[in-house]
Order: structure tokens, then C-alpha cells, then sequence
């Protein structure tokens, strides 16, 4: 099983365009995610569909955020870059002559859809200029 971590990236690529605060190149976002531009370029367009994000194509171009930092929650970029649900059941049928068997479905669904609804909650009350405070929190603390 693997980890997708187009949230993760998606929400560096937002944090830095309001860092830096002018427009920046893929190549400029790979070096500070550490990741190829090809990576970049495929999120910049899921935040460019989304609306998070202009891009200018030139020798002077690059992305810039399209909104203001504390109008876009992490509740909608998570939205935008991933798929399908949080948590999954596992694909075999489990034994309905086991009594676990039998029952472990509707239990666990009830438990991941509570676990999702508190992850929306709080990803729903954060946004990218928290996540951009909290970067020059840390940078103060650092000097």
C-alpha cells in the first residue's frame, strides 16, 4: 500500500505562492518540494482547474495564487487533489458464518465515516494562510 501525496504537495505549492508572493516556475516549486517539475506541473493544473492558482506561460511567467491565502481551505485542496474515500474495506468478502465476518462492515463504516467527518471538520476550519503563519512562526523561532 502506498501513500498518496498530492495533498501534501498541493498544500507546499500554495503555502510557498503566498510566501513568496509573485509568480514562481515549476522548476522553482520542484526545488523547494525536492520533487521533478512534472510532479509540479500535474498538481499546478489540479490547482489551476480549481481555481487556487493563475499561471502565465513566458520567460517571465509562473503561478501565482489566483485567491487570497485565507480564503482557501485545506478542506478544499484536499478535495480537489484527492480521489475516492479515506478509508477502505478490505476487497474479499469477509465469512458471514463467522459472526465478525458478518457484522465487521457495517461496524467499520461506522467508524470511518465519523473519522472522515472530523478530518473535514478540521481541514474545513484551516486554511493556507494558517499554514503560511505557522511557516513564519517557525522561521522566527529559528533566527
Amino acid at each position: 500500500m502506498s501513500i498518496n501525496s498530492r495533498f501534501a504537495v498541493a498544500v507546499h505549492i500554495l503555502a510557498l505562492l503566498a510566501l513568496e508572493n509573485r509568480p514562481l516556475s515549476s522548476k522553482y516549486i520542484a526545488g523547494s518540494v525536492n520533487t521533478n517539475p512534472v510532479v509540479i506541473r500535474r498538481i499546478l493544473s489540479l490547482l489551476s482547474k480549481a481555481g487556487f492558482i493563475d499561471t502565465q506561460l513566458g520567460v517571465d511567467g509562473g503561478s501565482t495564487l489566483a485567491r487570497s491565502a485565507d480564503t482557501i481551505t485545506l478542506l478544499e485542496v484536499y478535495n480537489v487533489t484527492e480521489q475516492g474515500q479515506l478509508f477502505a474495506l478490505h476487497s474479499n468478502q469477509p465469512n458471514p458464518l463467522c459472526p465478525c465476518g458478518r457484522n465487521i462492515k457495517p461496524t467499520l463504516l461506522t467508524v470511518f465515516k465519523k473519522a472522515e467527518a472530523a478530518l473535514e471538520g478540521i481541514l474545513a476550519e484551516a486554511t493556507i494562510a494558517d499554514v503560511v503563519q505557522d511557516i513564519e512562526a517557525q522561521l522566527q523561532s529559528q533566527s
